[in-house]
């Protein structure tokens, strides 16, 4: 079984508005509702799991009924970061899901996710465990100290810039999650971080500049022209 984990328990706090980001209303539509919608349209996909910023929980619910996302079967409430909210969604799916099912931990706020994203973290994950979708880093990179200046070069070569969808083996991500509690290891950026913190392997799954995380109220912007962009036909894939 495939299982999208969307999580949604951020306060988008960088975003300076009065409700969280996620369910910001673009075009008539919550930025969730987008995020949603493109895992319920996968084939793969099987079922769909939120973790939801907690007091929005029941307007989640609504949203998901009003937009008709079916394969949403549970919303349970977020943690006081991002590791404890990817946990308690762990914990929720361990009680009636196999060690075995693959779990995709994605942003709410990474609505432009496709489908070939998608489907290549699944490949990718059942080829060698996990996978984390990535794209290189096409800017030069400077090393600061004191965040005014730089004296040094870090090779972007050696860079990749991390994404979501990330995924993992349901059992294998609780038992590191678990060790890292073990170890007071509380507060780590991303699922990716964790599991190198934690001495795992990652590897690489396809992603894409379009694949943005909605922060800042420029974000937006940009995802509103995204919305209204159409490739050109002359243009290679």
């Amino acid at each position: 079984m495939n299982i999208a984990m969307i999580i949604a328990g951020g306060t988008g706090s960088r975003m300076r508005q009065d409700i969280p980001k996620q369910f910001l209303t673009v075009n008539e539509k919550p930025v969730i509702i987008y995020t949603l919608e493109v895992f319920q349209n996968h084939p793969a996909i099987d079922e769909i799991i939120v973790v939801c910023i907690e007091g929005w929980e029941q307007i989640l619910w609504a949203y998901i009924k009003q937009f008709n996302i079916v394969k949403a079967t549970t919303v349970t409430a977020g943690g006081e970061c991002g590791q404890a909210s990817i946990y308690n969604g762990l914990l929720a799916l361990e009680k009636n899901h196999n060690p075995d099912d693959i779990v995709l931990i994605h942003d709410a706020i990474r609505p432009m996710v496709s489908e070939e994203i998608i489907s290549d973290c699944i490949n990718k994950t059942i080829e060698y465990g996990c996978a984390i979708a990535t794209i290189p880093c096409a800017e030069a990179m400077l090393v600061t100290e004191d965040q005014e200046s730089s004296e040094r070069v870090f090779s972007r070569e050696n860079l990749k810039r991390t994404q979501t969808p990330q995924g993992f083996r349901l059992g294998h991500l609780l038992e590191v999650h678990r060790k890292a509690l073990d170890k007071n290891i509380t507060n780590s950026v991303a699922s990716c971080t964790l599991m190198i913190e934690m001495g795992e392997q990652v590897y690489f799954s396809k992603g894409s500049e379009k694949n943005l995380k909605l922060t800042t109220v420029e974000d937006i912007d940009i995802f509103k022209a995204l919305l209204l962009a159409k490739r050109a036909e002359w243009l290679k894939h």
